[in-house]
């Protein structure tokens, strides 16, 4: 049985998360505070689960990492990457910008897909990540067509740690933009990773691949002692 967190209840040790009934689910309770979601990702843990579910809370093993330098550009992406870079420059039809439309963003990412219902991201979710957006931890890439939000990515900067939640696309490659922008801007930030939480055929297709939980962890500790990113200022995010 996993253990039930009161609002001042500590994590478990990770080592505690179970490992064949529902594979890393470490513990159950608690609220989305601030303080919490802190605590959590500081600790290699994150929420997930379904609406009208208690707060549900997992540390996997193995995780699922982007190491930003070996994040994968299709010729088609960065064809497209090139051309929105233009525009973004010359003032044209297309823009990229972070942090103007957080709110937005996640609502999008909640919003139901074309090839199935709408995602995990509850009301509950969103005020918790809002917070930390208020206080500077979450940070939202978006892609803008014509003054229309069009596609983006969210998650949370801790030090120099990233944590990647959930992107959404209204038009073709739309997410894959938002992520591509982000990543260079990590990589020129010196953030190494981006945890990606769990293993999927379409995070792997972009160069994720799966660590011992116990590597993640090494390299979590050491990226969430250094300073955090000060201004976040879009890139173009091919070379040259």
């Amino acid at each position: 049985m996993i253990p039930w967190l009161e609002i001042d209840t500590p994590f478990p040790d990770v080592s505690k998360a179970l490992t064949v009934e529902a594979p890393g689910l470490l513990a159950a309770g608690a609220d989305l505070s601030p303080a919490r979601l802190l605590q959590a990702y500081r600790n290699g843990i994150f929420p997930w689960f379904s609406e009208g579910q208690p707060i549900l809370w997992w540390s996997t093993d193995p995780r699922m990492v982007l190491y930003t330098d070996q994040f994968k550009v299709s010729n088609s992406l960065a064809k497209t990457l090139r051309k929105i870079e233009r525009s973004r420059l010359d003032g044209g039809r297309w823009d990229v910008r972070f942090d103007s439309a957080f709110d937005e963003v996640m609502r999008a990412c909640a919003a139901p897909r074309r090839d199935g219902p709408g995602t995990w991201i509850s009301d509950e979710i969103i005020a918790g990540y809002t917070g930390l957006h208020a206080l500077g931890y979450a940070h939202s890439a978006e892609v803008w067509l014509d003054g229309e939000l069009v596609g983006g990515a969210y998650g949370v900067c801790i030090g120099r740690m990233f944590y990647g939640e959930s992107m959404f696309a209204r038009v073709s490659d739309a997410s894959k933009v938002a992520l591509a922008y982000l990543v260079a801007f990590l990589r020129r930030h010196g953030v190494e990773m981006v945890d990606c939480q769990q293993e999927t055929g379409h995070l792997a297709s972009l160069g994720a691949a799966p660590i011992p939980r116990s590597r993640f962890l090494e390299h979590l500790h050491r990226a969430t002692a250094r300073p955090g990113i000060g201004s976040w200022t879009v890139a173009s995010p091919l070379p040259g």
